[in-house]
């Protein structure tokens, strides 16, 4: 234990001295891809080990309070630790550690496939910077060919120089520009970028990715991939030596990174003498094979959180309560059940197509070639609403213009969503009233992205920088920020007015939308689609404009595995039966793991023209005549049935939260394509995307639901550069847990926004005159989510004694 209490020993620097200490090194986040950064996180990970916390620490914890002692641990300076009494204090910091490690260990392989994949990158973008200047592409080859033939057929036996140069328009520079064209195109070209990527692998980062060998252990529960481990026992054993190439004798396992063009690199030619392999090659198709197995979790590492041991991301009762897990996701115990109505719904949307198709102006399936079968005609525009302008005016001329500070004040007050917020500090001595205000003001510093000092400078209200920075520290909790936006969400559906925004949805709208944000660290990508260094927020939004999840994801994560987790772990009371999703949010594998965990995948598939309808069974050729051009292949059933026990424990494993959608679903990638639930998995995909796709076609109204659920995420993703409006829109952090409380935050103050504006709505259609004014069309384009009477700039002024007055009189206490 002494080596805990070292940690916070007397002469250690608090946090905020600005000097380093072993402990501050702990807690600090990861920097970019980068050497360096690489080097750095193995410090932090020799420095959790030299510990030596015993193994199990914690397994009779639950994990949720030692998270709960890990998140108090960070916040705390070692002052503040060293008055603890000596258990509290070592379960504190012993918790820290126990968390650190699991998390350095992850960061530690995300910096080992970012750092290959940055090699190769860099390399090829390199070798293409050298070649494009000497590429010069010759234009009419079929002519240079016919004529170099007819010259030599015509001279047989005359000199080249005399016959073949002067039958091409150019003579020898353009014979030679044609040669360096196919050399610059061909096997050249790559050849020339492995050379450049092992050059690049062994004059900077093979230091780091060695020493990662030695922090990081490798294991497979797949005999499949033994040579890559093999291969990674032979490296460490030369690590330290200067050979060029691999000892003769020595038995070099040969993986599936080895092939292709690289063989020619990593094996001499034994045509000029004995075969060979040349070490730094080897080494850098070792780890590229290593990163590519990674990815779909057949190779784990041991003390990770992420990309951890894939059997302990399944449920470990499934076999002991079986029945019960299949019951949760009500699906039959019999894969033949499954099947057989699976296979059902498809020949009754594939019949009821095939036999509206004649009717349907709007749709038309014939051969086109590469334009694909299907031609959709777009959708007509629905009529404007006439009178929603003049709703939103009288709501400005009851209410003026209301600071955005207000309408969160209203919210919270209304629905008491504070009444939750305690101290990570294990106590509290604030006034009920005083932490709510500091609270409040700290979460309109974050959701607007203005940041406390400039909240605290014109606050009017006699709260310093440092008491709301205290707050932040010690009260507001990604926790805190994600229980008040779903208790707001909960308030709203149950004060909505069925008479004024309709019966209660079941559907939401999912997509994403791009925040630039620091590079300094590992979770900042570039974003082709965007153009730019940033990250995603992934939004799940009800058909009236409240966000009921949120999550912040890389720019290279998943949508499908995004769509997925937020449907299952939203938290409010919404259920959700379906949600709508652009073409990023679909795909084969989420139709199939939807299907399994019971709701529907909504897209609007941008490509629908090429989309296949797969048939519902093998022998039918002539059924659905009229959709033979779409049609392919039968599903392979077989395989579903073979798999159909796994399918759901790994659906189980995702309903459960055992494991996340991200970490289930990175095994079914194509890297990963022979992996038999992968393969069964698609299958259903297949089946359930042409059953949606064929009720789409013909169903008019589904195609304008699906629509006009994805126009409110867009209008949700309008209203973030209205409140997200302080340093540009761009998160000024290169701290993860900073970057995920200012989504929430933001989630929050858009809540609020929602709630008031609803229940301002209800209070202007409460009367006689106004209720009867509106249209159908201006019932269906009704929402709350309009901010044309707020006011989200300006001097904050947080008054606790003024009130919106509304028919809902409930003010819930503040705590």
């Amino acid at each position: 234990m002494w080596l805990i209490r070292a940690l916070v020993a007397v002469d250690v620097p608090d946090d905020d001295t600005g000097q380093e200490s072993v402990l501050a090194l702990i807690k600090s986040v990861p920097g970019n891809v980068s050497l360096d950064s690489m080097l750095t996180e193995i410090r932090k990970m020799r420095a959790v080990r030299a510990v030596d916390l015993p193994d199990g620490l914690f397994a009779d914890v639950a994990p949720r309070v030692v998270a709960a002692w890990r998140t108090r641990a960070a916040v705390e300076s070692p002052s503040h630790l060293r008055d603890h009494p000596d258990p509290l204090m070592l379960t504190l910091l012993a918790a820290l550690l126990h968390h650190r490690h699991g998390e350095i260990t992850d960061t530690l392989v995300e910096l080992l496939i970012s750092t290959v994949h940055r090699i190769g990158a860099r390399a090829d973008r390199k070798v293409t910077e050298e070649l494009i200047n000497a590429f010069k592409r010759v234009t009419g080859k079929e002519n240079i060919l016919f004529a170099i033939a007819e010259a030599s057929l015509s001279s047989p036996d005359e000199p080249v120089r005399e016959v073949v140069f002067p039958a091409v328009a150019g003579g020898e520079q353009t014979l030679r520009e044609l040669v360096a064209e196919f050399k610059t195109k061909g096997p050249v070209y790559r050849r020339t970028v492995r050379t450049t990527l092992k050059a690049s692998y062994s004059n900077h980062y093979r230091r780091g990715l060695i020493a990662l060998l030695d922090v990081l252990e490798f294991r497979s529960n797949n005999d499949t991939h033994r040579p890559v481990l093999d291969a990674l026992d032979l490296i460490r054993r030369y690590a330290d030596t200067r050979l060029t190439y691999l000892p003769v004798g020595e038995t070099v396992p040969t993986h599936k990174g080895l092939l292709g063009d690289w063989n020619e690199l990593v094996f001499t030619d034994p045509a000029k003498g004995p075969k060979r392999v040349v070490r730094g090659v080897y080494e850098i198709c070792t780890f590229q094979a290593l990163c590519d197995s990674l990815r779909c979790k057949e190779i784990w590492v041991v003390g990770a959180e992420k990309w951890r041991n894939p059997d302990e991301d399944l449920p470990a009762d499934f076999e002991a309560q079986r029945a019960t897990h299949y019951a949760a996701l009500r699906k039959p115990l019999d894969p033949t059940a499954f099947i057989d109505q699976l296979r059902e719904e498809m020949r009754t949307e594939l019949a009821a197509l095939d036999t509206a198709l004649p009717k349907l102006p709007w749709l038309e399936i014939a051969e086109r070639g590469r334009n694909g079968p299907i031609r959709l005609t777009d959708l007509d525009a629905a009529p404007e609403p006439r009178n929603l302008r003049r709703l939103k005016a009288e709501v400005r001329t009851r209410w003026g213009t209301v600071p955005l500070i207000d309408m969160l004040k209203e919210a919270v007050l209304r629905t008491g969503c504070l009444a939750t917020a305690t101290t990570m500090a294990g106590r509290g001595d604030l006034a009920p009233e005083v932490l709510a205000e500091r609270l409040m003001l700290a979460i309109y510093a974050y959701g607007t992205n203005t940041g406390i000092r400039a909240v605290a400078g014109n606050a009017q209200n006699g709260h310093s920088e440092d008491d709301l920075r205290y707050v932040r520290r010690r009260y507001l909790t990604a926790e805190l920020a994600r229980t008040v936006a779903v208790e707001i969400a909960n308030a709203t559906f149950a004060a909505r007015a069925q008479q004024v925004w309709g019966a209660g949805s079941t559907a939401v709208a999912s997509d994403s939308t791009h925040f630039g944000a620091f590079d300094q660290n590992i979770f900042t990508e570039w974003h082709s689609r965007y153009g730019g260094r940033g990250v995603l927020i992934y939004w799940h939004v009800e058909r009236k404009s409240m966000a009921i999840h949120s999550q912040l994801i890389s720019c290279t994560a998943s949508e499908v595995a995004a769509m997925v987790e937020g449907a299952i772990r939203h938290g409010t009371a919404m259920e959700v039966e379906g949600t709508y999703v652009d073409s990023h949010g679909q795909s084969e594998i989420g139709f199939g793991i939807t299907r399994l965990l019971g709701f529907d995948l909504l897209p609007r598939i941008k490509r629908i023209n090429k989309v296949r309808l797969y048939r519902p069974a093998a022998g039918e050729p002539d059924a659905y005549p009229r959709l033979g051009p779409a049609l392919t292949r039968p599903i392979r059933w077989d395989v579903v049935a073979e798999q159909y026990d796994q399918m759901i424990k790994y659906a189980t494993a995702i309903r459960t939260g055992t494991a996340s959608a991200e970490a289930i679903l990175r095994r079914f990638t194509r890297t990963n394509a022979i992996h038999p639930t992968y393969q069964a998995m698609i299958e259903v995909g297949r089946a359930q995307r042409t059953l949606f796709v064929a009720r789409y076609l013909r169903d008019r109204d589904l195609q304008r639901e699906i629509n006009e659920g994805l126009n409110v995420v867009e209008s949700w993703n309008r209203a973030n550069s209205v409140i997200f409006f302080g340093k540009g829109g761009d998160i000024a952090t290169n701290r993860r847990d900073e970057q995920e409380l200012s989504v929430l935050c933001l989630r929050v103050l858009q809540a609020a926004l929602v709630y008031v504006n609803t229940l301002m709505v209800q209070d202007v259609l409460a009367d006689d005159d106004w209720a009867e004014q509106l249209t159908d069309a201006d019932l269906r384009g009704l929402t709350p989510l309009f901010w044309t009477h707020v006011a989200p700039y300006g001097e904050v002024k947080l008054d606790m004694t003024s009130r919106l007055t509304l028919s809902v009189s409930a003010a819930a206490p503040l705590v």
